[in-house]
């Protein structure tokens, strides 16, 4: 794995000064730019996200937590050829991931076949007893997922994570999208540029043919915890730009195993639930008795195959971090294919062998807890201090099964307008791969940027900002 830098628009090392071909219409364009337009556009920018309520909430902050997401005004740009690689690979990995999903809720052929440890998968808090045996439509159980994606060199794509529970970040593709096309109209006549726009068309279009059997005309809803969730605004904008109901666990109800939402109309029958709740919180009766956010009964109406939910219950167990690492024989068991797209390496602190090794070199490494998300609960080594080492040391020697490491990617980089200027930042990608009767990709995803000189955390609740993502007409 290499270690040099490359920047998408220069190559290794932003080496020579050479701009590269899919960079160069834009680059000639960026030279001729005032610095004081950029700098003006940007502030428009600000102002238009505010006014629009383009913000994230963060959970532990005082008063709400509301952020404005940092936007970057300088595209990420991905030349045609590159995408069509990282296409292939995404459809093959998700398929893989579905397979596996229907498998160890049926016959657990692949832990049968020893290629996966039993007790990895059936004692991991994400596995869901009450789907064994359970058939959902089209053997579909992660309806979205968001492929977390760095690149290190041209062509050379690495899979951070897969996430299949409710997997957010489609609303800022979008809105970076129609941000940038604000600003800078003249950009999208003189560039072939794929478009975004239409990704909550196939997404309804996704969910409508997940239907139970035999609904012809389903009626979908976006089941949301409330304003107060970190995502709500998506919530709100996927359900407007698909023109269905925003539900919180209250608007429904479950009788003679159906769920129906109340509208000023009557009970109306909801067929599909585009569910943005996590398992724990869906049903008190089947899960957390304490939730106020699900819908009692719920899984009754699931289970009798009355209600399709997206993702499917039990997806979680395919996105743990600790099974990650099988994904790659995921796809050769279930697809007899080679891997399109690398797994970064991963040690797994449940292994003595694996957990000395990463102990003697903590600095050098990557540290994430199997369950964490949003970039907390990792230690990045080279940028941590001394006692924060310690301090994972001692977490780890105490529950080594929480815990992989993996080795610090040398990602590559975009250029960015931050305060200083134009300058190259730290960059990875989400794509969003849609599966139903058949699997679908919008061409871009959402570009991730570590704002900060020399980091290599993107997370938004880090201070990581987004980029809008332009892949090239072939």
């Amino acid at each position: 794995m290499s270690r040099t830098i490359y920047d998408e628009m220069r190559g290794l090392n932003g080496s020579g000064g050479n701009v590269l071909p899919h960079y160069r219409s834009y680059c000639d364009w960026l030279n001729a730019m005032p610095p004081d337009r950029l700098a003006q556009k940007r502030n428009e920018a600000e102002v238009m996200f505010h006014r629009l309520g383009i913000t994230f909430a963060v959970y532990g902050e005082e008063a709400g937590g509301e952020r404005l997401i940092p936007f970057d005004i300088i595209p990420r740009i991905i030349p045609a050829a590159d995408w069509q690689l990282l296409e292939r690979g995404l459809v093959q990995r998700v398929k893989a991931l579905n397979h596996f999903l229907h498998d160890i809720y049926h016959g657990q052929a692949i832990l049968k076949q020893g290629l996966i440890p039993s007790a990895k998968v059936l004692d991991n808090a994400q596995y869901r007893p009450l789907m064994q045996g359970l058939n959902v439509p089209g053997d579909t159980y992660a309806h979205v997922t968001g492929v977390d994606i760095v690149f290190t060199g041209p062509g050379e794509f690495y899979v951070l994570e897969d996430n299949l529970r409710v997997p957010s970040g489609v609303s800022y593709m979008l809105e970076n999208r129609r941000m940038l096309m604000r600003l800078f109209p003249e950009l999208f006549s003189r560039q072939q540029i794929q478009p975004v726009e239409h990704y909550p068309d196939i997404l309804l279009e996704t969910l409508r043919g997940v239907a139970p059997l035999g609904v012809v005309d389903p009626t979908v809803a976006l089941l949301t915890p409330g304003a107060f969730n970190s995502a709500y605004f998506e919530h709100t904008f996927l359900a407007q730009q698909m023109g269905i109901e925003l539900v919180e666990g209250q608007d429904l109800f479950v009788r003679d195993s159906a769920v129906y939402m109340r509208t000023t109309r009557g009970p109306k029958r909801v067929d599909v639930i585009y569910r943005r709740i996590d398992d724990d919180f869906l049903d008190p009766r089947a899960f957390r008795p304490d939730s106020m956010l699900g819908v009692p009964g719920l899984m009754e109406a699931y289970r009798a195959g009355r209600v399709t939910l997206a993702n499917a219950v039990g997806t979680g167990i395919a996105d743990d971090k600790s099974m990650y690492v099988h994904v790659p024989d995921m796809i050769k068991f279930y697809l007899d294919e080679e891997p399109i797209l690398k797994n970064v390496p991963t040690w797994e602190l449940r292994k003595a062998e694996d957990r000395h090794y990463v102990l003697d070199h903590l600095p050098e490494l990557v540290v994430k807890e199997v369950h964490g998300s949003g970039g907390y609960g990792m230690l990045v080594g080279p940028a941590a201090t001394a006692s924060q080492r310690a301090e994972f040391r001692d977490r780890i020697i105490a529950s080594p099964e929480k815990y992989i490491a993996q080795p610090t990617l040398a990602l590559s980089t975009c250029p960015t307008y931050v305060d200083s200027g134009i300058a190259p930042r730290h960059v990875d990608l989400r794509p969003f791969v849609l599966s139903g009767k058949e699997t679908r990709i919008v061409p871009g995803g959402l570009t991730r940027v570590a704002l900060k000189e020399g980091s290599l955390v993107v997370n938004s609740s880090q201070g990581g900002g987004t980029k809008d993502t332009w892949v090239l007409e072939a």
